[in-house]
């Protein structure tokens, strides 16, 4: 490289007065605003970040809470189309006990029941016991009131239709009728 070369970009080569301009002068007030518009710029994205990433984990969190429930609760409705087989068998075997003829036909149909009932509890489906207890518009459902002097008012006095449970969730209503409480 030539002397010439090498001075080119030295302080003495520079053209104009020993003072600085006032392009740079202003051009250093341009930066700094510039600079603090990246700077507000690059925070505002740094919290957007932030909040997606918490609804991210909230959506997370839901979804598995989702999935937890649908595995838990995803054969409900076989489970709701087994029911009436259930009650037809209750029914058919009271039925038979009330015309007094207990025969083989009628422990068939019993030991059905029991296994049907048991297979159902095996998926977590449970009876509601209704008679007797205070009523609960929650897991039971009443088709009629009647006057009881023995059962207090709002107590079941007889059920219809027995009310199941899937786990913690009512899988369907018993279908009661409720004490209006004494005659008068």
């Amino acid at each position: 490289m030539s002397e010439d070369e090498k001075n080119v970009h030295s302080i003495d080569n520079l053209e104009g007065s020993d003072e600085p301009s006032s392009a740079t002068i202003d051009g250093g007030g341009e930066w700094q605003q510039a600079l603090d518009a990246k700077a507000d710029e690059c925070k505002a994205a740094h919290e957007k970040y932030l909040r997606l990433a918490a609804e991210f984990d909230n959506y997370k969190r839901l979804a598995q809470r989702d999935q937890r429930e649908q595995i838990k609760f995803g054969n409900e409705q076989i489970l709701k189309e087994l029911l009436p087989v259930v009650d037809n068998l209750e029914r058919a075997i009271k039925s038979a006990k009330g015309a007094g003829s207990v025969d083989a036909l009628t422990e068939g149909v019993e030991l059905t029941l029991k296994q049907l009932v048991g297979a159902l509890s095996k998926f977590g489906v449970k009876a509601v016991e209704s008679v007797g207890q205070v009523f609960d518009p929650a897991t039971q459902q009443a088709v009629a009131q009647v006057p009881s002097d023995t059962i207090p008012e709002n107590h079941v006095v007889e059920e219809y239709q027995k009310g199941y449970l899937l786990q913690d969730r009512i899988l369907r209503a018993a279908m009661v009728t409720v004490s209006t409480g004494a005659a008068n």
